[in-house]
């Protein structure tokens, strides 16, 4: 299982330059992964840059892989992940998930540099 967070979700989206890099993961539908916080974050982006349409068409987007909701026991597991990492509420939620359903997380965020399970692309600097 896959599970691309916010920042690769909207480098996708947007064609960035690692937009290939997470094309087959996120076209993998079979094994995608969407935290409702994912889908949250990636839709309110875009609705703030090109508006409630387009947003909603993303949101039509994310909704082909698996959309999984914030249970208590991944809430749970998100409180000893963004303690142990120092994770944000968001970040750690969206780890503590991966772990739940045994996927990698699929990032630009630094905030998950080095964590077991995920694959890390550094952005690339102007």
């Amino acid at each position: 299982m896959n599970l691309v967070d916010s920042s690769a979700w909207l480098e996708y989206l947007a064609g960035g330059p690692h937009a290939q890099e997470f094309a087959r993961v996120v076209e993998d539908v079979e094994h995608l992964l969407v935290p409702t916080v994912v889908l949250l974050e990636v839709t309110r982006r875009v609705m703030q840059q090109r508006g409630e349409d387009d947003a909603l068409q993303v949101a039509a987007v994310l909704h082909q892989g698996r959309v999984v909701t914030l249970d208590s026991g991944v809430a749970l597991s998100a409180a000893q992940f963004g303690v142990a990492h120092k994770l944000p509420l968001a970040d750690s939620i969206i780890y503590a998930t991966a772990r739940q359903y045994h996927a990698t997380v699929w990032t630009m965020d630094a905030d998950f540099e080095g964590l077991p399970n995920v694959r890390y692309v550094a952005k690339r600097r102007a």
